[in-house]
């Protein structure tokens, strides 16, 4: 049911048009659908159509996640300025970090005291180390640019780290993650084999070489590794296609790159792995793969056991402990039955907690209160 009858406007400003149609697409379309004008702005390379024919309007920036370089940071400032005074939305959606920053100064220098209401979506803010100085100047950075407005985070600690860096409790609303289409990500019939897979970009923060170093060690148990993501030359943490083309030569690792259907691996995959050394948001591709009905092995970080509930759905294992990751993955791929009841108990609490009508609604309650506000 539209909200009045004038459409009030939300634009969301993200860097790269696959990652609003990955993590955001969801809530826009609730939004859409509650009588909201949807624009999307964000950097264009290959899901521009299907931005458009969900009927929202697109603004192709120039702007990168990584290595625009100062004088580039300073042409995408100016260039969300010029936006924000052009477009005048209700709501401003700043979704992850960089346009957290970005799109917070530039709601200042586009409206002074009478901005729009805004909302920063953080989507991870790493690992939780007090002392890491580095952390500490992001969180203040973000409290300055965030300024008064509200704040979504995936997971209790990113919560906590907030509070610590001086946000207000009651701006910052929790909601667990982008949420899953559990139709289409349905429960799959246990393959055959003993293969497990890592999702995602090849980052090494994501654990890639520790889930090789542990797979080598399970070679004589028929144990395979399948990696499926691309490299991501935006990030210095990437492997490089040189590097991973050498892990897939080795016996019992194959590298598919980039799976437009990522239900095609866990047909065939029987564990899910990310050993991943830093903080997540709430990795979309655990949820996906436990709706799917797949068991989990992740390390005790943050998000990560937000979706592993430890014996229950999955495993938790220590970073960078290859044996311990070793270990559980040979604890699994050893017990079909153990990952039989684990897999149906991750897509029963996907089902309940995790669902993306779910995290759409929660996020909408938000956006309502903010626009009767603003209002």
């Amino acid at each position: 049911m539209p909200l009045t009858n004038t459409a009030p406007k939300l634009l969301f400003l993200v860097t790269e048009d696959w990652y609003f149609c990955s993590h955001r697409l969801p809530v826009a379309r609730a939004a859409r659908d509650a009588g909201f004008a949807v624009t999307v702005a964000t950097r264009v390379r290959e899901h521009g159509d299907a931005i458009r024919a969900e009927g929202f309007a697109l603004i192709p920036l120039g702007w990168k996640r990584r290595g625009d370089g100062v004088l580039g940071h300073l042409r995408a400032l100016w260039e969300i300025v010029r936006l924000y005074r052009r477009e005048r939305p209700d709501i401003l959606y700043h979704v992850a970090l960089k346009p957290a920053l970005f799109g917070g100064i530039a709601a200042r220098l586009a409206f002074g005291r009478h901005k729009p209401a805004i909302v920063a979506a953080v989507m991870g803010l790493g690992t939780s180390a007090a002392s890491n100085w580095r952390r500490r100047v992001l969180g203040r950075a973000l409290r300055l640019a965030a300024g008064d407005g509200a704040v979504i985070v995936q997971n209790p600690e990113d919560r906590a780290a907030l509070v610590g860096f001086g946000f207000a409790p009651q701006r910052i609303t929790l909601i667990r993650g982008s949420g899953v289409d559990t139709r289409h990500f349905a429960a799959l019939p246990a393959p055959e084999g003993r293969s497990v897979a890592l999702v995602g970009r090849m980052l090494r923060s994501k654990g890639v070489l520790d889930a090789a170093a542990a797979v080598r060690t399970l070679r004589a148990e028929g144990v395979e590794l399948v990696l499926a993501g691309a490299a991501d030359p935006d990030s210095r943490d990437s492997l490089s296609d040189t590097e991973l083309a050498a892990l897939a030569r080795e016996p019992g690792v194959e590298w598919l790159g980039h799976v437009v259907d990522v239900r095609d691996v866990w047909r065939r995959a029987a564990i899910a792995l990310l050993p991943s050394s830093y903080g997540e948001g709430l990795p979309k591709a655990l949820l996906e793969a436990a709706s799917c009905g797949r068991p989990i092995i992740a390390t005790n970080m943050p998000g990560c056991r937000d979706v592993v509930v430890h014996g229950e759905t999955g495993l938790l294992v220590p970073p960078h402990d290859i044996a311990a990751l070793a270990a559980a993955i040979g604890t699994l791929a050893n017990d079909p039955d153990l990952r039989a009841r684990m897999g149906a108990a991750g897509r029963t609490r996907v089902l309940s907690e995790f669902a993306e009508e779910t995290i759409a609604e929660q996020t909408m309650t938000l956006l309502r209160s903010l626009l009767g506000t603003r209002r």
